[in-house]
């Protein structure tokens, strides 16, 4: 009896202890095993454990030509998880360290279209847009027969549709809050004349969103919005202190 007790209690430890074992750190590994990690990681859908491996790799091989590689599959893998900050940075640092001038171009055109991806919703980050528009037109003046040219052309068209889109989203709550020369300053703002903009179509806002954001042109909780100037913008125009419609 005694025995069975000593070997139940054995293997209670045994199974205890196991269940609480971490893994074994590794370190001091050949650069291609640090890169074998990371494309297996990959594959499994765990991006932060690929991050970590690449880490390891950067750390103990700083020189290796394997890193190159491993930094543009990191920037390409976030960009697959829509985790766009982090492609961006990776490819940073692509282009800070490992790229020629063909791959430079590949690598800004691929931080062009994170920007474009990060926006599914264009009413929510004027930023952004601003940013996206910014670095499209640099590519098109830099890269002008870049075979990647077309692309970002069509992403620049429709950011600029999009930020039109923002800005008559602000002058249409100017006008619901009484405010019509603040509204007529963003519907003033055309970012290309070449645009037939009357002609252009507002996007239809799911039926899931309109309840909660409207469709731009008006919302449920309209009433609830205070007559004062910084609801909307700090670049409310005003005529004198006290007049801010």
């Amino acid at each position: 009896m005694k025995l069975q007790l000593t070997l139940f209690l054995t293997l209670l430890t045994l199974v205890f202890l196991s269940g609480c074992s971490k893994d074994v750190e590794e370190y001091n590994k050949p650069a291609l095993y640090w890169y074998g990690k990371i494309v297996e990681a990959i594959s499994d859908g765990d991006v932060d454990k690929a991050d970590d491996y690449y880490s390891s790799l950067q750390g103990e091989h700083i020189g290796s030509p394997l890193l190159p590689e491993a930094t543009m599959i990191l920037a390409i893998a976030h960009m697959h998880y829509e985790e766009y900050l982090l492609t961006e940075h990776f490819l940073n640092e692509y282009v800070k360290r490992y790229a020629n001038q063909n791959e430079v171009e590949y690598a800004e055109f691929l931080k062009i279209k994170a920007k474009y991806m990060a926006l599914p919703n264009p009413r929510r980050d004027q930023v952004l847009i601003s940013d996206a528009i910014k670095e499209a037109k640099k590519f098109k003046q830099k890269y002008p027969y870049s075979m990647y040219y077309s692309l970002v052309d069509s992403m620049l068209t429709n950011l600029y549709l999009a930020d039109a889109v923002l800005n008559e989203t602000i002058a249409s709550l100017y006008d619901r809050i009484d405010k019509p020369k603040s509204a007529a300053y963003y519907r003033a703002i055309m970012p290309e004349k070449w645009i037939k903009w009357d002609e252009i179509d507002r996007a239809n806002t799911p039926w899931y969103k309109d309840i909660f954001e409207g469709d731009g042109t008006s919302s449920w909780y309209e009433f609830l919005i205070p007559d004062t100037q910084s609801v909307v913008s700090r670049n409310t125009v005003q005529t004198d202190l006290n007049e801010t419609k």
